[in-house]
């Protein structure tokens, strides 16, 4: 450990090094060159003259910042620096004429490799200066028959690599030394690639250290590699560290997944292996073992020692809640409910209340409101702040947001006393500029929409009020925005008040999205559907087109995807990728074929539909083309994945489930959707949600309540308004 940290120092204090002061260059004259020879020097005056061109501008100089000196010091080092080493090369009298050729293409060399790096965006223009620069005294070393490691370690890695790839200097006899150097600085920037880099040379010098190193930082990665049969998983099943041996230990066991939740107690040896052996095969109790080590966790985590792994052990006791009951309880929708819920017989309410938290991507309206039944039938005092003793408040936050959602948030504050509940509240919108992530911000501003209690709301809208006077007496920029962000949404709710949103977030109108902004300049609308090749996906692909037929619709077969336009109204097309296998990744194949045609043909989507399971909408949304207004994601939990489409779409209105998407609540939307667009009417929410509820009933209305529309989605709102203010500042 000791080692490492003293290699990162070192590392990064030579970092800061990089940044070399200018020193004013007096052009050499160039002497005589022979006529062989001169197309090599007219080669590296092509690529000056590229490099000048790589920012867009024909102007003969290259930017590459907002800073003038920069960009000064930069230029002269491309064209008078280049042009002294052309000259120098030429006048050295200790090189012969046959390296004099390899020196020139060496110098074009490293030019050749920024301008590549450059194109596909490896690094920035900023380092070019310091790239030349190094690329001076790496020859003048290399001329000397010395090593250019000191070079590569002041400098970012980057660089460090163009150096020793370098046609002329791959052979310096500090390149060995120099490649390590360079693995220790891409682990360092890339810390969730670490085992993936240190496999590339498990015999670095450091490899130890990194090694004990990721056993603390992150040991699921160290844990992927160390029953690996290489070298880098034998170096691991070496180590003599006791937390490195455990990790090794459990990865060679074919159950040891199942012991891995664990990892911190089992280290601490405050369990052993054999008590959780005897729950491998008995799911209650291993279960209960991953509740109580959760709240164990969460105790220990909010006395600022965080255990190892827990967000493994949280992922594991997620995936089991919805396993074993959440996937049940759902299945059985419409048996007796002593029945439906016997599943749920052996647990404790501290039990049922993860089921909750943690199953809220994929449990059904009834099947919360049986789980939050069940957890005060089992308590002796039914008291709901006792509850959030008992997990130690772990996710009371997202409880909460959750109890908003499924309008049982008044029953919950009324099983404490009043000043607890609002102390509950109060902290509930507390604190939100402190964490890393905006996920609680945005609870806050779904959970608002949900809550109909006007004493609640007007607790809630105080708290903010106050929270933002504090972070304006503290100059806190971030929570000054969070909590005027919310302030002004929350307000909007009130009609009373008749607060334009649009107009005072500076975002576009969210009830309505005027079809003139999905057309494209021939007045053509693209829809793109994402489809996967499972068994449901090919369903769901099938009975598709069933609902888009003649005289109004015409369908075209191609090879990966089918092309459905409209043929009275608006010019619509609609590109469906083929779901075809997706064990064999097709459906991704499929997929990434249709969006090249798309691209080449200057086809841009502006309404772009995923169907298909929550474990396929990240592949969705990485294909996600930037030109999208409106995306549907109909798909279970849909509505946690907001953040994402408006990192590619800023802008996009975005239809997402709660909780769980159906085939058919999917299908009355796209009807509902392109049937105005055909119409030529502007996409307004509000009616077609209203027109929407007509139609569902039963189990149908209970999933099309969970979708959430444009105008309602405060959570995408806030997300939006809050990019645009950092913009602003």
């Amino acid at each position: 450990m000791k080692l490492l940290v003293s290699i990162l120092l070192f590392i990064t204090t030579g970092f800061s090094l990089a940044a070399q002061s200018f020193v004013p260059t007096v052009p050499i004259p160039m002497p005589q060159v022979p006529t062989m020879r001169q197309l090599n020097h007219d080669i590296i005056d092509k690529s000056q003259k590229l490099i000048t061109s790589l920012d867009g501008k024909d102007d003969g100089v290259f930017t590459v910042s907002v800073s003038d000196s920069l960009n000064q010091i930069t230029n002269d080092a491309l064209q008078i620096i280049v042009d002294n080493m052309q000259a120098e090369i030429e006048l050295n009298k200790l090189i012969d004429e046959n390296n004099k050729y390899k020196w020139l293409r060496s110098l074009n060399d490293m030019l050749s490799s920024f301008i590549s790096g450059y194109r596909v965006k490896l690094f920035k223009g900023n380092i070019l200066y310091n790239l030349i620069i190094s690329y001076k005294e790496a020859i003048e070393l290399e001329w000397k028959n010395e090593s250019i490691k000191p070079i590569v370690e002041r400098n970012i890695f980057e660089i460090g690599e163009i150096l020793i790839k370098n046609f002329a200097l791959k052979n310096n006899v500090g390149v060995a030394e120099s490649e390590d150097i360079i693995l220790l600085k891409r682990i360092e920037r890339y810390p969730h690639r670490t085992m993936s880099l240190l496999s590339q040379n498990p015999n670095a010098y450091f490899a130890d250290s990194v090694i004990v190193s990721q056993a603390f930082k992150d040991p699921e990665q160290l844990y992927n590699y160390a029953a690996a049969p290489n070298a880098l998983g034998r170096r691991i099943q070496a180590s003599n560290n006791p937390l490195v041996k455990r990790i090794g230990l459990l990865a060679l066991m074919k159950t040891g997944r199942m012991y891995f939740p664990f990892l911190d107690n089992l280290y601490r040896e405050k369990i052993s292996m054999d008590s959780i052996t005897k729950m491998l095969h008995d799911s209650l109790g291993y279960f209960k073992l991953l509740v109580t080590t959760q709240i164990d966790y969460a105790k220990r985590l909010k006395q600022n020692d965080t255990p190892l792994v827990m967000n493994v052990l949280t992922n594991k006791l997620k995936s089991k809640a919805v396993e074993l009951y959440v996937n049940q309880i759902n299945a059985l929708h419409d048996a007796q409910e002593n029945i439906r819920f016997e599943c749920l017989k052996q647990l404790s309410p501290q039990d049922l209340y993860y089921v909750a938290v943690l199953g809220e991507e994929e449990i059904y309206t009834s099947s919360y409101l049986g789980v939050y039944k069940r957890i005060f039938l089992k308590m002796k005092h039914p008291v709901a702040d006792t509850l959030l003793k008992w997990v130690d408040y772990d996710y009371y936050k997202k409880f909460i947001k959750i109890a908003a959602n499924y309008n049982t948030l008044d029953d919950f504050l009324t099983r404490m006393n009043k000043a607890n509940a609002e102390k509950l509240m109060r902290n509930f919108v507390t604190g939100l500029e402190k964490t890393k992530t905006l996920e609680d911000a945005v609870d806050v501003a779904n959970s608002y929409a949900s809550i109909y209690n006007n004493n609640i709301k007007k607790l809630i809208l105080n708290q903010i009020e106050q929270n933002l006077l504090q972070s304006e007496k503290e100059q806190n920029k971030r929570g000054q925005i969070i909590y005027s962000l919310l302030n002004t949404i929350f307000l909007s709710m009130d009609s009373s008040q008749k607060i334009d949103l649009a107009s005072r977030l500076g975002i576009n109108g969210i009830y309505k999205m005027p079809i003139s902004s999905l057309k494209d300049s021939t007045g053509r609308i693209i829809i793109q559907q994402f489809f996967y090749g499972d068994k449901d996906g090919k369903s769901v692909f099938n009975s598709f087109f069933k609902y888009y037929h003649a005289p109004l619709w015409k369908k075209v077969e191609k090879e990966n995807w089918v092309e459905l336009y409209s043929t009275k109204g608006v010019p619509i097309t609609i590109y469906c990728n083929k779901p075809l296998d997706n064990e064999l990744d097709l459906d991704l194949k499929a997929q990434e074929a249709l969006g090249r045609y798309l691209e080449e043909n200057e086809l841009y989507p502006t309404v772009v539909i995923h169907r298909g399971h929550s474990y396929f909408v990240g592949s969705t949304i990485d294909q996600l083309p930037s030109s999208a207004k409106v995306v549907l994601l109909g798909s279970c939990g849909g509505y946690q994945r907001l953040s994402d489409v408006l990192e590619t779409c800023p802008e996009s209105h975005i239809i997402s489930s709660k909780q769980t998407g159906t085939g058919t609540v999917n299908i009355g939307l796209i009807n509902a959707i392109t049937h105005d667009l055909r119409l030529n009417k502007d996409l307004n929410w509000p009616l077609i949600w209203k027109n929407l509820a007509k139609q569902f009933v039963g189990v149908s209305k209970e999933r099309f309540d969970d979708y959430v529309p444009p105008h309602k989605n405060l959570g995408a709102i806030f997300i939006i308004a809050y990019n645009l203010a950092l913009q602003v500042e």
